[in-house]
């Protein structure tokens, strides 16, 4: 009984914009970092063998996901924001994995992919595709 209470209750929409929210906030602040050149991400970048220059790729995507995410309406718009959260973090995933990081590097995106996903699935009707 309580679980068909949550799923019809306030639980899902509180779930729904703590998960949010906390991509929204640390895409946002990760692509402002990515174009402002921070110092440990270019170099986490490029420790990776990536070259500095994709930080000025991905952070203007970062923050314009974070924002997708954040407005109202824009169903479509979300989707793409999702799926490319979705890419970004599986292959940071991938990248540290097969780098050879350890945990420290490899569990912090394996945690955002199941944020973003639990996010994904507990959007509201208005936030989904009709």
């Amino acid at each position: 009984m309580a679980d068909s209470k949550l799923a019809t209750g306030r639980g899902p929409l509180i779930g729904y914009w703590v998960l949010t929210g906390l991509i929204v906030l640390s895409q946002g602040a990760s692509g402002i970092g990515d174009l402002m050149g921070a110092e440990g991400l270019v170099k986490g970048i490029t420790d990776l063998g990536y070259p500095a220059y994709i930080l000025w790729i991905l952070g203007p995507w970062k923050v314009l996901g974070a924002i997708a995410l954040a407005v109202p309406g824009k169903a479509r718009l979300k989707e793409w924001a999702y799926a490319g959260f979705f890419f970004d973090f599986t292959g940071a995933f991938a990248s540290h994995l097969l780098h050879g990081d350890g945990a420290d590097m490899v569990v912090p995106a394996l945690v955002l992919t199941a944020v973003l996903v639990g996010s994904y699935k507990l959007r509201p009707a208005g936030r989904r595709l009709p």
